[in-house]
């Protein structure tokens, strides 16, 4: 967001604080059918963002009828204060992760701050 300072412009960009209240704020006015979990990882989780960061989300459903990389098409990821993309996993595609992909699996498990966990829901353990 650019701000006027003096005769230079500057540019700020939200704060980890700001981006997880606003997180919270549209999973309350968007609720998801059958959410388990959602939380995110990447340059704001680890807490390295900066000007031009966006936020990388992860969405644990219980299950979908359509392709994965359907899922996250009717998210209204526009709404949040930073570009948003979105991975959305099925319970059964998230507990086989760690055998599927392990290098990625061990990065989610180390950087994902959730927002939301169902209780049942387990982490991802390292394979």
């Amino acid at each position: 967001m650019p701000v006027k300072s003096l005769n230079s412009a500057v540019l700020r960009w939200p704060s980890r604080e700001e981006v997880e209240g606003a997180l919270q704020a549209w999973m309350l006015r968007h609720p998801i059918p059958g959410l388990l979990a959602l939380g995110y990882f990447g340059s704001y989780a680890r807490g390295d963002y900066g000007v031009g960061s966006d936020l990388d989300l992860l969405l644990v459903v219980e299950s979908s009828s359509l392709p994965s990389w359907q899922r996250a098409l009717s998210l209204p990821l526009e709404e949040l204060p930073v570009p948003a993309e979105a991975l959305v996993y099925t319970l059964s595609e998230w507990q086989a992760l760690p055998q599927r992909s392990p290098r990625f699996s061990e990065t989610l498990r180390r950087e994902v701050r959730w927002l939301f966990r169902h209780p049942a829901l387990s982490p991802l353990d390292p394979p």
